[in-house]
Formats: C-alpha cells, sequence, structure tokens
C-alpha cells in the first residue's frame, strides 16, 4: 500500500467544522509536503477547483498548477498528483506545463485527468461545461492529444474539439513515455475512456466490497483493451484515529453535524450533474470525496486492520485526509503505518 494525502488547498476538509486550524496558505502546504516526506508518505493529490468547494465559494482557496509547481522546488522525493480538468485548459499548453514541472520535480510530476461537475463554477471561471458524455469525448481528445505531444517529435492531430499541425514540444518529461494519468470515473463512458487511455484508477471511498467491485471491473476493462494491466488502484479516505473507539465515534459526530451553509453550495451540482453509482446524502458529503464510506474510524489497530483489507482486495494507493492535517498525520505515520505493515509480514509467512 502506498500511502498519499490531499493537499488541504480549502482550508480543511469538514463541511460543518468553520475553522480546522489549516489554513489554505503556500507557507502551510509547503509545511504539510515537507513534513510528509519525512514521515513516509509517497504521493499528494492536488484538486483543482477554483471555488472553495469545501468551506464555501466566497472563501480562500489555492490555485492547483501554481502550487504544484512551487511545491515541486521544495521536496526531493514525494510524488505531486495534479487535478486537471479538460474544460479549462489548452492540452498543448498543458503537456508543456506538465512536461516543465515533471523537469523540476525530477520525475515526480502526475494528473489526475477530471472531466469536471461543478456547473456554476464553470460559469464563474469561463470553463467549458456540457452534457456528461460529451465532457468524456472532449477528455479522449484532451488524453490523446497530450500522449502525443509527449511522445510525438512533431504532432499533428485534428479531432471534434482540438486541431494542431506540426505542433513541436521540447523537452520532452522525465517519465517515459509520459507521466502517469489518473483518473476517476463511474459512469459507463468514463470507465471506457479510462480503461483504455490512462494508467491508473482512482475511486471515491467506498467499502472493502464495493471497491473489489470495482477493481475488478477496470481489470477486465483494460484487458479487453490488449495494454498493460492499470499500474495502481487508489481510493479517497477520510482517517479519524484515536486512542480508543469511543473517542473516535464521538469526534465522527462532531463532523457530521450537518450545518445547511454554503459549504454545500456545490453539492446539488455534484449529485445531478456526476453519473454516480451510489446515492451521496449530505452525511457523506460532510467530508469531501465520500470519505467517510471506507472506516478508517477507531484505533490505530482497527484502522490498519481496514486497510490491510483493502490491501487484500487489490487496492494499492489511500489518498487520505486529515484533520488537522499535520498533527493527524503525523499520528498515522507513527501508529497506523507500522502496524499495516507489520499485518502485511504475518500475512506473508
Amino acid at each position: 500500500m502506498r500511502f498519499g494525502f490531499w493537499l488541504p488547498i480549502f482550508g480543511g476538509w469538514l463541511r460543518n467544522v468553520e475553522d480546522e486550524n489549516m489554513p489554505p496558505t503556500f507557507d502551510y502546504a509547503k509545511k504539510v509536503i515537507q513534513s510528509a516526506e519525512k514521515w513516509g508518505f509517497d504521493t499528494t493529490l492536488i484538486a483543482e477547483l477554483y471555488l472553495n468547494d469545501i468551506k464555501g465559494p466566497e472563501q480562500d482557496s489555492l490555485e492547483a498548477w501554481t502550487t504544484a509547481a512551487g511545491l515541486a522546488a521544495v521536496t526531493e522525493k514525494i510524488e505531486i498528483m495534479t487535478a486537471v480538468r479538460p474544460g479549462f485548459h489548452n492540452p498543448a499548453v498543458t503537456a508543456k506545463m506538465t512536461a516543465n514541472i515533471d523537469q523540476m520535480s525530477g520525475g515526480r510530476f502526475t494528473l489526475n485527468v477530471v472531466s469536471a461537475w461543478w456547473e456554476e463554477e464553470a460559469k464563474q471561471y469561463g470553463g467549458i461545461f456540457t452534457a456528461h458524455d460529451e465532457r468524456y469525448e472532449r477528455t479522449q481528445e484532451f488524453l490523446d492529444v497530450l500522449k502525443g505531444l509527449w511522445t510525438e517529435e512533431t504532432f499533428n492531430y485534428s479531432g471534434k474539439f482540438y486541431q494542431f499541425s506540426d505542433t513541436k514540444l521540447f523537452p520532452k518529461p522525465v517519465q517515459r513515455p509520459n507521466p502517469i494519468l489518473y483518473a476517476g470515473g463511474e459512469s459507463e463512458r468514463g470507465k471506457q475512456v479510462i480503461s483504455s487511455s490512462c494508467d491508473a484508477y482512482v475511486m471515491h471511498g467506498g467499502t472493502v466490497e464495493e471497491i473489489a467491485v470495482k477493481i475488478n471491473d477496470m481489470k477486465n476493462r483494460r484487458g479487453q483493451t490488449g495494454k498493460e494491466p492499470l499500474s495502481s488502484f487508489g481510493m479517497a479516505a477520510y482517517v479519524i484515529c484515536r486512542d480508543t473507539e469511543e473517542e473516535a465515534q464521538a469526534e465522527l459526530q462532531r463532523i457530521t453535524d450537518v450545518k445547511e451553509s454554503s459549504a454545500y453550495a456545490g453539492f446539488k451540482d455534484f449529485t445531478s450533474k456526476s453519473q454516480l453509482e451510489q446515492q451521496i446524502q449530505l452525511y457523506d458529503y460532510s467530508v469531501s470525496n465520500r470519505g467517510l464510506r471506507p472506516n478508517l474510524i477507531g484505533t490505530p489497530e482497527q484502522i490498519a486492520e481496514r486497510i490491510a483489507a483493502y490491501e487484500e482486495a487489490g487496492l494499492g494507493l489511500l489518498l487520505l485526509q486529515f484533520s488537522p492535517q499535520l498533527e493527524e498525520m503525523e499520528r498515522f505515520s507513527k501508529q497506523v503505518m507500522p502496524l499495516v505493515e507489520s499485518y502485511r509480514k504475518e500475512h506473508a509467512k
């Protein structure tokens, strides 16, 4: 299991808690990622939203790509996975930016391709927002352009959405043939695009049984393309680690006491503009990315056992959320990670 975390660019992950003591500033993000390197985390995911989806559209949030470039320059080994939404970007410029940050980081920059879901944000920022399946048509072409520019000396392309003629891109990325392309999607069209054109599959939080079904489905889909297997399967999850189960459940109760506010501004678009496999309730939306569903809540031993079960199901990457970030990441690294390793060794005997 590789351990990753979501970079706290929104000031936290809890829609019902106003101040989580994790300011959305570059200085705090820098402190978090540098600490994470010391504590053994492998990856950070930087979400791309121009409005704050967690605390409300009127609150501060960091821009993903400039933050990623800054962090690439002040880290040494951690993977920096940054989201990209085709409706907001020129793919040729994105390919150039990606190659540049990959060079800056020494081959540590990867992408999480997101086809977008928040229509109101697109209106405010001039993004292209169309019907669901057409968004994935654009994503397919976007991926074609990225990979073409990263691998070909001179690139030509004529598609429905993008046209390029005799385009050159140098230097190429450090990673060959391309920086890892992660993506997540639950619709039929989304899974078709991901299985045929991406390298790894990431999922919202789910139970072990739900995740096992999704992994097997995507393995089968990938097998039908004739390409090499997907390199990894990842899942979002929110962690509540405490000395006792009672303390953990008390914290869960505190953070899911739903308070209607602008923090829920994107809820309707998220549930109506995406084709989701599970019904999402306000309780689930209290924490970002269905993070409560994996139930990584309890004592270090309980959490480690659940992580071991996900590993058995084929999951290879956890993208974790914590609050407050620094304190809880350190607790997780010292109390949970060693237990997961010991369970793995025990199982191997």
